[in-house]
């Protein structure tokens, strides 16, 4: 993977230059293609072959040639149903051989080119030239895997934080602003109902290979830093409360889309550590807020951790720019399918997603984006659970964070400085859990998953349920104390 050429600033300079510079392999003069790609078949050239295999590899290619294509088309009654049924078929074998192949990933050694697979209609799927083609999320080296994963951390960490960091202010808030204790508590729930809605809206546009991940990112990244600036001017209680939930807004894409990014890198193994680390990144967000506004305030003012939140987010927008790269698979191999029609000048290549997924008409890419979330949150049951249960989590976590100020302050005396200290307990807490997860991970999931293969996603849930009897027992620990 060519960093420089997948990030977003990459794919500008390519687009202002006319694709003249950062080219791809297919753009290059010494590009061989592959004969399947023309309506024959040929092998995938070797970077370690010698001279003298030339000659023989030539024979081959040649004895191929008069042989015919190899390639089988799969018989089809030409109705779309049976099209999509052909496609699906051609890439089952791959797909069912997804969670062992990504798993001993790493083990492979020889190089072994991959023919794309062809339909009845004459459509050549796209795919990887080889089981070890760099251009793939999947196997490409440690470092770009660890930008990637380094970038979702600290994004998660720095929208995380503009939540909590609102607590800090909260009584000077309201001597400001003249407002009350209900109308205050408004900046930390307007702001976490935008985390809630934007996922909805903005997150099913990644799915769509023609965008990909990294347009979302871009879009919402900079309209969070932006709107943190009048934020910190406004002195209208309205107009601040509207601006906290655009923050919101546009800051949820790091709730869903980052843990998709993470996904297009990592096999199924390891995937499980890196959410984990997301989740514990997400929880320490809102710890740090508190801490790093709540003394800066006593002397700047209320309005001053908004400062500290553009600070924090505008370096992440830069970040993202820069070193970003595009890993959604589909979307790799879309751009893909589109430079060899260029090259073959072959209007029958095209990706997966191309034959799947239709150019949608603008009512269709607003039913899916805005309807079809909606109806899978609802009317399945289990994701319908989950959800639930994960916004009662929520709610508990940012109502400790409501309640904390009336207690610390009212009744043990402490200023907006230490109140923020308080909330490093969180950081324990999330510390010792995610000790617990990984030995789970490590010594149960993943070692069953080794002996016996995917066993499905509920074996991941069996923390939850312990996990969700210590949640009111620390409740009602607190309430005591207090």
């Amino acid at each position: 993977m060519n960093l420089t050429r997948e990030t977003q600033l990459g794919q500008v300079a390519r687009w202002l230059t006319c694709s003249r510079i950062l080219l791809y392999p297919e753009e290059k003069p010494d590009f061989q293609i592959m004969r399947a790609y023309l309506g024959g078949r040929a092998t995938l050239p070797s970077p370690k072959r010698t001279q003298q295999d030339a000659p023989e590899e030539q024979a081959n290619n040649e004895k191929s040639a008069e042989e015919g294509p190899v390639d089988e088309a799969i018989e089809s009654d030409g109705s779309e149903d049976a099209l999509e049924t052909e496609i699906k078929s051609a890439q089952d074998s791959a797909a069912l051989s997804r969670i062992t192949s990504r798993c001993d990933m790493s083990k492979q050694e020889a190089s072994r080119p991959i023919d794309p697979a062809k339909i009845s209609d004459g459509t050549i799927l796209v795919t990887w030239y080889a089981t070890d083609d760099l251009e793939n999320p999947q196997i490409c080296s440690f470092w770009p895997k660890f930008n990637v994963v380094f970038q979702m951390y600290q994004y998660v960490v720095v929208v995380y934080m503009g939540s909590a960091i609102y607590l800090a202010s909260g009584p000077q808030f309201m001597e400001v602003f003249r407002a009350s204790q209900s109308v205050a508590s408004l900046g930390l729930g307007l702001h976490v109902l935008g985390y809630g809605i934007g996922p909805l809206v903005l997150s099913p546009l990644s799915e769509r290979p023609a965008i990909g991940r990294n347009p979302p990112y871009m879009i919402s990244c900079p309209l969070f830093v932006i709107i943190s600036q009048p934020t910190a001017f406004v002195d209208d209680v309205h107009g601040f409360m509207v601006l906290r939930f655009l923050q919101g807004l546009f800051g949820s894409p790091c709730i869903a889309t980052t843990s998709a990014s993470l996904g297009d890198t990592a096999n199924l193994l390891h995937l499980s550590y890196l959410i984990m680390g997301l989740e514990i990144a997400g929880f320490i967000g809102p710890a740090l807020g508190p801490i790093t506004a709540g003394f800066a305030i006593v002397v700047t003012g209320c309005h001053w951790f908004m400062w500290e939140l553009s600070w924090a987010s505008g370096p992440s927008f830069i970040i993202f720019l820069l070193f970003l790269p595009e890993t959604s698979t589909p979307t790799v191999l879309y751009r893909r399918a589109d430079r060899l029609r260029n090259l073959t000048g072959n209007p029958n290549i095209k990706s997966e997603s191309e034959t799947v997924q239709s150019i949608p008409s603008p009512s269709q890419l607003t039913y899916d984006a805005l309807v079809i979330p909606w109806k899978i949150s609802t009317l399945d049951p289990a994701i319908l659970l989950i959800s639930m249960y994960t916004g009662l989590v929520y709610a508990v976590f940012y109502l400790f964070s409501e309640v904390c100020p009336l207690v610390f302050v009212d009744i043990y005396g402490m200023n907006l400085g230490q109140i923020g200290l308080v909330f490093l307990s969180v950081t324990i807490g999330v510390t010792m859990a995610g000790i617990f997860l990984f030995c789970f991970l490590h010594f149960y999931v993943n070692h069953r998953m080794r002996v016996k293969g995917f066993e499905g996603p509920e074996q991941w849930l069996l923390p939850a349920v312990v996990a969700s009897f210590v949640i009111p027992v620390g409740l009602f620990i607190f309430g005591w104390c207090s």
